[in-house]
């Protein structure tokens, strides 16, 4: 009995192994038919999605970059960048500007402002020191205030001959040529031979015309100025900046002065051969510079010098500068002088009424 219930049981056994067999086995290739199509979606996805990758990332920083900004650190941030923005600009004018910081290598310089008359800048103003060649907007004044012939010929005499520094000249003696022309290559090229010889043709002679341009300097309150001849060459010809910005101011006053010294070059026929000279102030030449009057000078007691009377910054100005180191410092100085002024008068006119 006992035999033939454990022979039933272990047929029913067999019985239930045999039919769940297929059933499992449909499961569990259904169950691996889904998986492979799950995973057949997947590969598309991950493929587009590696894809997108660097533009996603790109577009997200920023947001992500702030999603991890606390609050109220977000909001600090929003709030300076306002405060910034809303600063108010430090407005400056020419006033304000400390002058001593600007770099001038001129021993004395000074500016000032026509239009007013008071000192723009000031550097050793009333410093006296020899003024080479600017001597000679004195010796013009002279010749232009006695109302000589400017067509009159004069000549290029032995007397006229540098015997204190020995320059070089390109009149020979004997050239001939108007006073007119003479004035000219004095104002614009320096010619001391010229500026000699129309002190020399002078009613009375040189001496008389010493006498002239001292009195003319006592008239235009040059206290502290002296005059010993008319071409520069001597060191006791000496004056202060301020002295030389009153000769300036008067001499803008001529006509002939104005266009003789602002001159850039001219063609001079002389014992007839034309002859080429140059204005000794490079800025004359330059297109942003609106100069009336110029007039460079140098020996070595004076060091380089310079005067001129200019429009800069839509002001008439005077600007004088002495004593200057290297050749081509005076004309940085001034350069310098003229950006100064500009910057300070854009700054100005951008202050609030």
């Amino acid at each position: 009995m006992k035999q033939k219930f454990k022979a039933a049981l272990l047929l029913g056994a067999l019985l239930g192994v045999g039919l769940n067999a297929p059933l499992l086995a449909a499961t569990s290739k259904k169950e691996t038919e889904q998986a492979k199509k799950s995973q057949a979606a997947a590969k598309p996805a991950v493929k587009s999605a590696a894809k997108s990758a660097p533009t996603k990332k790109v577009a997200a920083a920023p947001a992500q970059k702030s999603a991890k900004l606390p609050a109220a650190k977000s909001g600090k941030s929003v709030q300076a960048s306002s405060q910034t923005a809303k600063k108010p600009v430090r407005r400056v004018s020419m006033a304000d500007i400390d002058p001593s910081r600007l770099a001038l290598y001129s021993s004395s310089a000074l500016v000032i402002d026509q239009s007013t008359g008071q000192a723009v800048l000031e550097k050793h103003p009333d410093t006296v020191v020899p003024i080479a060649s600017i001597s000679k907007l004195m010796t013009a004044m002279v010749v232009l205030d006695a109302k000589l012939d400017l067509h009159e010929v004069i000549a290029i005499g032995e007397d006229d001959v540098d015997g204190l520094k020995g320059t070089r000249s390109r009149l020979p003696v004997g050239t001939t040529m108007t006073r007119e022309t003479a004035m000219l290559l004095a104002l614009m090229s320096s010619e001391n031979r010229a500026a000699h010889s129309l002190g020399r043709h002078y009613p009375g002679g040189m001496p008389a015309f010493v006498q002239a341009m001292n009195r003319k300097a006592q008239a235009l309150g040059m206290v502290n100025s002296r005059f010993e001849e008319p071409t520069g060459l001597s060191s006791n010809n000496v004056s202060t900046a301020h002295d030389l910005a009153r000769m300036v101011s008067a001499a803008a006053r001529y006509p002939e002065i104005r266009g003789f010294s602002t001159t850039a070059e001219a063609r001079v026929e002389l014992n007839g051969r034309p002859t080429d000279f140059h204005n000794t102030n490079a800025l004359v030449r330059s297109d942003n510079w609106e100069i009336g009057v110029s007039k460079t000078g140098y020996i070595s007691e004076a060091g380089r010098c310079l005067v001129m009377q200019a429009r800069v910054a839509d002001k008439p100005v005077v600007i004088v500068l002495l004593d200057s180191v290297g050749k081509m410092t005076r004309v940085g100085d001034a350069n310098r002088i003229k950006r100064w002024m500009e910057s300070a008068s854009l700054v100005s006119e951008r202050r609030p009424v």
